[in-house]
């Protein structure tokens, strides 16, 4: 049992990654033209496309790659918690805001992954490559956060501390969610 909850929860977690990342991209003004926006458009079309049809994107915001994320979370967690309760081990009382509220949780801590790996990302490639193709995207991902707390931490010596500096700030989000 334990070897298909972990599958399920990576095959999950992959999709789930990938629509949040298109919805970030989205909102963040990031280019899909390069690989790493090819390859997420690629990915989550099947599902983002038919429900364009009837949640359109509003505000600058791809709404319909946010529902896709939260429906396969939904259903995972549907999954999970079915199983459980059906094996005696959860009350089937609370299951949906159980369901809904596991749902938004594994959301916004995939949210909060996405953006330490891109802030990990963008840091290793300053150093070693900065004219990659991946350091725009990382660079666009992560100018939200970055921007604000540059204004506090200035570079010491040319090196910025600025992403060491969010990581820290996004695990202890990690730690309350």
């Amino acid at each position: 049992m334990q070897a298909i909850v972990f599958l399920l929860d990576a095959v999950a977690s992959f999709f789930c990654a990938l629509f949040l990342l298109r919805f970030m991209m989205q909102a963040l003004r990031v280019s899909f033209g390069g690989q790493i926006g090819d390859f997420v458009v690629k990915l989550t079309n099947w599902a983002v496309k038919p429900l364009r049809r009837v949640i359109p994107g509003a505000g600058g915001f791809d709404w319909a790659s946010l529902v896709a994320a939260l429906a396969l979370q939904l259903l995972f967690n549907g999954i999970i918690v079915g199983a459980a309760t059906r094996f005696g081990e959860v009350d089937g009382a609370g299951m949906v805001p159980m369901i809904l509220w596991l749902a938004v949780r594994g959301l916004l801590r995939l949210s909060v992954h996405i953006m330490v790996g891109a802030l990990i990302l963008q840091a290793v490639l300053s150093w070693i490559n900065p004219y990659s193709p991946l350091s725009a995207p990382a660079q666009q991902l992560t100018r939200p956060i970055l921007d604000p707390i540059r204004r506090i931490v200035p570079a010491i010596s040319g090196i910025d501390l600025s992403p060491l500096v969010a990581i820290l700030l996004l695990q202890a989000v990690l730690m309350f969610l």
